[in-house]
């Protein structure tokens, strides 16, 4: 461990004001690391394909964590809310390079269950299905047109560092793609509540492709054309939709995914 003591130390320059920058690769200033926060989303990161540059935080939380083949900044939690920008109840945070992103091959070779998102733009919306989808045995998540960054700071918080371990890349052109999955034994499934059939009544197929749309309008008509089929998830009147995430946990489930 490398003790630090001064908040203007450059060696934790890539650490500086997370909430303004937030190290996104789409705003002025971002570095587009991949960010995890707490010793449980770290240590997920460490058990991943995402090479760790550094560590940085107080030594009781340091000493819980493996050893990591990259510097491990010591310091207090005032030193460490000075230099990220606000007080950081869980005490850790480590920082990785991006890796190439995978192949869709990658991710449907050898799967039953994928989570395939459109216009899904809330980063802990995002972060909650990866959690989801962690939880209950999907085996990969592709992201379609208007999705966030699921490598994004608050996406990897909210999803306990699951992002980093539930194989997910982006599927073009959209909605075509879909097409690939169909070719490779999927049912296509578009979770929308103007499907035809309730999803409690559906026989779960071999291979299932659970599509969920973004928070509002939910999937494009083009999305819902592409698939097989269209089911709903059964709502008592008045209510005509649920949160993204929830939705797409309750899906998961029916579909057996962790059976």
């Amino acid at each position: 461990m490398i003790e630090v003591t001064d908040p203007d130390d450059p060696r934790l320059d890539e650490y500086r004001f997370l909430r303004t920058a937030d190290r996104r690769p789409d705003r002025p200033g971002g570095l587009g690391l991949v960010i995890a926060e707490g010793t449980i989303a770290v240590s997920r990161m460490l058990a991943s394909r995402y090479p760790v540059r550094s560590m940085l935080g107080v030594r009781r939380k340091l000493k819980t964590l493996p050893p990591v083949d990259a510097p491990v900044y010591v310091t207090t939690a005032e030193v460490m809310a000075e230099v990220i920008g606000f007080h950081l109840n869980r005490g850790v945070l480590a920082m990785a390079d991006r890796p190439e992103p995978l192949p869709v091959s990658s991710v449907i070779d050898g799967a039953r269950r994928l989570a395939v998102l459109e216009g899904v733009g809330d980063h802990e919306n995002l972060g909650a299905l990866f959690r989801n989808a962690a939880g209950l045995g999907v085996d990969g998540v592709l992201l379609g047109a208007g999705c966030s960054d699921p490598l994004y700071r608050r996406s990897v918080r909210v999803s306990m560092g699951h992002v980093l371990a539930v194989p997910f890349t982006t599927l073009s052109p959209w909605p075509d793609g879909l097409k690939l999955l169909q070719d490779n034994g999927f049912t296509v499934m578009a979770l929308t509540p103007a499907g035809a059939a309730d999803l409690s009544a559906v026989t779960p197929p071999e291979k299932a492709a659970v599509m969920l749309g973004s928070e509002g309008p939910g999937l494009t008509p083009e999305a819902v054309a592409a698939a097989d089929m269209a089911v709903k998830i059964p709502m008592v009147g008045g209510v005509d939709s649920l949160n993204v995430a929830t939705a797409g946990a309750v899906a998961f489930y029916a579909l057996g995914a962790s059976r």
